[in-house]
């Protein structure tokens, strides 16, 4: 239920949609005797896609929550395991060419492995479980395993879950496969963005002093440094953002989450 709402706000709420329905709306009554609305709406529109284009709207908006979390610096000379949450691949192309495809957060994946080579003896779990439409066998689980493999990740070291659809059952997946005690020291690698949320909700299903190590930073520590016109960066940035803090809010209405913005 969650899944499906969560699916259908982001598509119906997404601030490219949302400006090119009142840009069409504009044009529209235009052909109508409410012509000065419609003057109205198309300015406003175009306004604020200019807006989005020139300043950096998300990027400020994505800041704070890429921020909270900082890289552990130094890392823990011994982790007894890591999670690393799906994302990162793009199950449609795979699917279609036979062959691993990351997405723009891959990141996610690559530092994964990279730290399971750091941390030989560390157990690795890896929680996602989103599909092929077309081919149901083919999770974005399977791809990844099959890239980590081609990393020299060994498959033995590996402990799955295959059917988290978020980061509520990220979390709740992860512990039930960890169950980790309290000395055990472990790390929680996503997307910088995604990490206030992300930690929230592994608190809440009872991890304890797991260590964030963000990756895939979409800004650069200094929006002053980000202006100029790039129409489809700002919206998706704006798009991330969105999508964060309003799950933020929902994941602590529900009671998934410790807090609304967690703390380090």
């Amino acid at each position: 239920m969650y899944e499906t709402a969560s699916i259908l706000f982001s598509s119906v709420m997404d601030p490219a949609r949302v400006l090119l329905a009142v840009l069409i709306a504009g044009a529209v009554l235009l052909w109508t005797r409410w012509v000065h609305t419609g003057r109205m709406l198309i300015a406003f529109a175009t306004l604020a896609f200019a807006g989005i284009a020139m300043m950096p709207l998300g990027a400020w908006l994505i800041a704070p929550l890429e921020d909270r979390f900082p890289s552990p610096e130094p890392l823990p000379e011994r982790v007894h395991g890591i999670v690393v949450l799906g994302g990162a691949t793009s199950i449609t192309t795979s699917a279609s060419r036979k062959q691993p495809a990351l997405n723009a957060n891959a990141e996610r994946l690559t530092t994964f492995a990279a730290l399971a080579r750091r941390y030989p003896d560390a157990r690795l779990i890896y929680t996602g479980g989103f599909r092929a439409r077309s081919k149901p066998s083919i999770t974005e689980a399977s791809i990844a395993m099959a890239l980590l493999a081609d990393l020299g990740i060994e498959e033995e070291r590996l402990t799955v879950d295959d059917s988290a659809r978020n980061t509520i059952d990220n979390a709740q997946a992860a512990w039930s496969l960890a169950g980790p005690s309290a000395n055990e020291v472990w790390l929680l690698v996503t997307s910088a963005r995604h990490m206030p949320r992300a930690v929230g909700a592994f608190r809440g299903a009872g991890w304890q002093g797991i260590i964030p190590y963000p990756v895939d930073y979409l800004t650069a520590g200094n929006t002053k440094a980000e202006l100029g016109f790039n129409l489809r960066t700002g919206l998706n940035r704006l798009r991330a953002a969105q999508h964060e803090w309003i799950g933020l809010i929902v994941y602590r209405v529900m009671g998934a989450s410790t807090a609304i913005f967690p703390q380090p």
